[in-house]
């Protein structure tokens, strides 16, 4: 056993706790998909309009001036990048089923943010023309179903999951197979 085997054991391990998917039946995983899409969707066109003004959304200096005025996060310019960044990634990031448990928990953190910040302010759902929180609620509970459930096996996630265990499961039986049918003994020191 090499120095970095234990580090690169635990590597491992943790990125199987990240990718880690249970198996369901098809119609949670059909589910969690329509789920992952709907979020998908809504993220996209959120971060490119943040940052590109696309889909006639408001664009990077729009997005830094609010920032900085109304949701009082300062500097305006960094939170607006970080956001739309977010948004435009983590969206494309649940089309894939990408990293989808710590993006989903990143975009259910980054909505209760905005109700923090913004929304909360007008109540569930405003009758003075300004934006309610029911919106940011909806979007933060979809973000954390996909955080707690994980992607489910439409996914990278769950196609990485299944070639890390074959992966594993292999260099067992290699290893296995190497030391015949006697594992070798631990020697003790003198």
């Amino acid at each position: 056993m090499t120095a970095g085997a234990p580090s690169r054991r635990a590597a491992r391990r943790a990125a199987v706790a990240v990718l880690r998917t249970r198996p369901r039946d098809r119609a949670s995983d059909a589910a969690l998909l329509a789920v992952r899409a709907a979020l998908a969707w809504i993220f996209v066109a959120y971060g490119g309009g943040k940052l590109f003004g696309w889909w006639h959304g408001p664009g990077i200096h729009e997005t830094a001036v609010f920032f900085a005025g109304t949701a009082h996060l300062r500097p305006g310019g960094l939170f607006a990048v970080a956001a739309g960044v977010l948004e435009l990634a983590g969206g494309v990031a649940m089309a894939l089923g990408v990293a989808a448990r710590p993006i989903g928990a990143a975009l259910a953190a980054e909505m209760a943010v905005a109700v923090i910040t913004v929304t909360g302010a007008h109540g569930l759902h405003s009758t003075t023309g300004s934006a309610g929180y029911e919106i940011n609620v909806a979007l933060a509970a979809l973000a954390l179903v996909v955080a707690l459930l994980g992607p489910g096996r439409f996914s990278v996630d769950a196609l990485a999951a299944r070639r890390t265990s074959t992966t594993d499961a292999s260099h067992m039986a290699a290893s296995a197979s190497a030391a015949g049918p006697f594992p070798p003994r631990a020697r003790s020191s003198p």
